[in-house]
């Protein structure tokens, strides 16, 4: 039982820490262009 006063408070520090980069990603901009990079690699620069 008191492998709980571990577990639990290790989950939600897990949890937050996810929390916390996905936010971050939504801050930085990670997620703006979704379909650039697919339309990037078909187009051709060799010219």
């Amino acid at each position: 039982m008191t492998v709980l006063l571990f577990l639990v408070p290790a989950a939600l520090g897990l949890g937050l820490a996810g929390l916390v980069g996905f936010l971050w990603s939504l801050k930085t901009g990670q997620f703006d262009d979704l379909e650039g990079a697919s339309w990037r690699i078909l187009d051709d620069d060799d010219t």
